[in-house]
């Protein structure tokens, strides 16, 4: 953050949804430190890191933000600013996570390498997707060693998560399950991740399926579930 503060702006949730979009194609905000302030976009609130940028979306106002900011030392992403921003909208703070997309396949057919099949039961992971997310539909392989679960998260943003039993992991179906999600979305539509940093298996995944790193965010649900 730059020495004199922040920047304001306000966006609309429109507004939030084309930053999305552009990003997807390669095209960034610029680099000067401003804090975009935007309405909740989505089931969760949200904290996202650009390059030189940030994005808040939450149910809370432009002078909290002013007021919470005020110190030329903290940024949006500080610890301090998240804990202060779960308490007032009285949730939890969420993974930090790097966030990554797969820009949309432009009438290029995406074959899966798996095949998957509906999947409609109580893991772990469909549970969570469905606090931050919207419409969510899960698939496991056939052999049920992968899980691959899509919503629509941010903005209405697709989003795609995956989970790899610990003894299938090291031959590829990350890889394979990262891919295949990009033939479950409506072509021309990009498709997001978000994985731990710490997670590098995941993440070398994501890359190797053609995804691309674009940001940093924290989201707070903002219902119960």
């Amino acid at each position: 953050m730059s020495g004199s503060g922040p920047r304001f702006q306000t966006l609309s949730a429109d507004e939030v949804t084309t930053l999305f979009a552009d990003a997807a194609h390669g095209v960034y905000p610029a680099a000067d430190w401003s804090v975009w302030v935007a309405p909740p976009c989505g089931p969760a609130a949200a904290v996202v890191a650009f390059t030189g940028c940030f994005l808040v979306t939450a149910p809370v106002d432009l002078p909290w933000w002013q007021r919470v900011l005020a110190d030329p030392e903290v940024d949006p992403l500080h610890p301090r600013v998240l804990l202060s921003l779960a308490e007032h909208l009285g949730t939890t703070v969420g993974e930090n996570d790097a966030v990554l997309v797969a820009p949309p396949a432009l009438g290029m057919s995406v074959a899966p390498r798996v095949r998957l099949l509906p999947f409609d039961d109580g893991h772990p992971r469909v549970t969570r997707s469905r606090r931050f997310r919207d419409d969510v539909q899960a698939w496991t392989t056939a052999e049920g060693d992968g899980l691959l679960v899509l919503g629509r998260g941010l903005a209405g943003r697709w989003e795609m998560s995956m989970d790899v039993v610990p003894n299938s992991r090291a031959r590829g179906l990350g890889r394979a399950l990262a891919s295949a999600a990009r033939s479950r979305v409506p072509r021309g539509e990009p498709l997001f991740a978000q994985v731990t940093p710490g997670n590098a298996a995941s993440m070398r995944a994501l890359l190797a399926a053609g995804y691309r790193p674009i940001g940093q965010e924290v989201l707070f649900p903002l219902r119960r579930g």
